[in-house]
């Protein structure tokens, strides 16, 4: 553009300032700041917001300072200044321009926790961190690097496992950290197992894992090992490999309880297993207080954690402490999935709140699946809906025609089962699970 003398635009000024910090080149980034002057584009919002960027990027505070000047201050800038002197280790100045950002946003929060982490001081990084609103997978991230780059290779763990959706940065930073401990043969192991868990290839999962026992491997398993195998275990069926989370889910749930009292370290994920267990077993009050004993301890909880504790509320109808415990999920970064709504419509409609768990329904910020509908359907008659939803199945027409029966309303249950029969729903078969021999 200069050599066809044409004058620069605010954008190709600002972008190219952009293009300049990117790659930290200071000398192109100081001659385009003179052009700036040259050209009158220095009240331009966005050249500002860059050269704001540029000079961060650079740990130039002093020339950032034209941060000062601008008239308008937008997030993006905002961030930037504050991503500046993070960088460049000023976490008195980062502090006090975090405090003065009017509307702070994530990548806000972010850098605040990733600065404090970066300088080694993870309990202020885990304060910040805890105060998010809303995380993202970067905030958890954030945190985990912090604790692997300090050698703290266990709270990175605990962050780890807390993790609502893990993913490849997250995966490969814990087997660098595992790596600096000597343990990469466990993580490669643990990565694995629980990637046949999670597929459906449960004895896959099974194999790797006694391979990893044999002599010549001699690979000790942890706590993520057996939570992956468990998973593996119950979509078996199998009581031999049986531990907390298998026992409970077949039933067992005595022997879970003496499983769990003998661990020597009850993490997340035992503790996840044995208030799931307790949930669905009817063991309302043993699954409350454990939750709130995990609380206590700072243990983060998880998606199954909520999943266990809602289904031992619904269990003894706490509506109220229901609805607080769903409300509740928000303040550790969960965002509730469509079982959570399934189960909290079933308490409000066992409660006879049919108005607050339709409303509940409406407003899901997910589609809702059949078996959300279907818990309604227990107490009220939506079976319009579920036939959209699954119009192969028998199930929940057959469920509304006994409902009918119940209350003598003959002809209402006469009619769906008619319906049941002129269009040929098929019923899904019941099965059972028992212990192979």
């Amino acid at each position: 553009m200069h050599r066809l003398g044409l004058c620069p635009t605010t954008f190709a000024v600002s972008s190219a300032l952009r293009a300049c910090a990117r790659i930290e080149y200071r000398i192109g980034g100081v001659l385009v700041h003179g052009q700036v002057h040259k050209y009158g584009h220095c009240s331009c919002v966005y050249v500002q917001t860059a050269l704001v960027d540029l000079y961060s990027k650079l740990c130039d505070m002093v020339s950032a300072q034209v941060f000062d000047e601008m008239l308008v201050k937008n997030v993006v800038s905002w961030n930037s200044i504050l991503s500046g002197y993070l960088k460049s280790g000023n976490l008195a100045e980062a502090q006090r321009v975090f405090d003065e950002i009017p509307r702070k946003d994530i990548i806000s929060w972010n850098s605040m926790v990733l600065g404090y982490a970066r300088a080694g001081n993870l309990d202020q990084a885990c304060s910040f961190f805890q105060q998010i609103p809303e995380k993202n997978t970067a905030s958890w991230y954030s945190m985990i690097s912090g604790y692997v780059d300090c050698g703290d290779i266990e709270s990175a763990r605990s962050i780890f496992d807390a993790m609502p959706q893990r993913n490849n940065v997250s995966w490969i930073t814990m087997i660098a950290g595992y790596s600096n401990c000597g343990d990469k043969d466990l993580l490669s192991f643990n990565a694995m197992i629980a990637c046949y868990a999670q597929n459906s290839q449960p004895k896959e999962a099974i194999e790797l894992f006694n391979q990893m026992l044999e002599p010549n491997v001699n690979v000790q398993p942890d706590g993520l090992t057996l939570a992956s195998l468990t998973s593996a275990c119950s979509q078996l069926g199998d009581f031999k490999f049986a531990f907390v989370d298998l026992y409970a889910k077949c039933g067992s749930i005595d022997k879970a309880y003496e499983l769990f009292h003998g661990l020597r370290k009850r993490d997340l994920i035992a503790c996840s297993a044995m208030i799931l267990g307790c949930g669905i077993n009817g063991k309302a009050v043993d699954a409350i207080k454990l939750f709130e004993e995990i609380i206590k301890s700072h243990i983060c909880p998880n998606l199954v954690t909520y999943t266990g504790l809602l289904t031992a509320y619904n269990h003894v109808g706490l509506v109220e402490e229901g609805y607080q415990c769903f409300n509740s999920m928000k303040d550790h970064g969960l965002v509730p999935s469509a079982d959570h709504y399934g189960i909290m419509v079933d308490i409000l409609g066992r409660a006879g709140q049919l108005e607050e768990a339709y409303e509940l329904i409406r407003t899901m910020p997910v589609q809702p699946h059949a078996a959300v509908w279907g818990a309604l359907l227990l107490v009220a008659g939506y079976i319009t809906m579920l036939s959209s939803l699954e119009p192969d199945t028998t199930g929940y027409c057959s469920l509304l025609a006994n409902i009918y029966a119940s209350v003598k309303r003959w002809d209402d249950a006469k009619r769906l089962r008619k319906v049941v029969g002129e269009k040929g729903f098929t019923k899904i078969p019941g099965c059972s699970w028992m212990e192979s021999i």
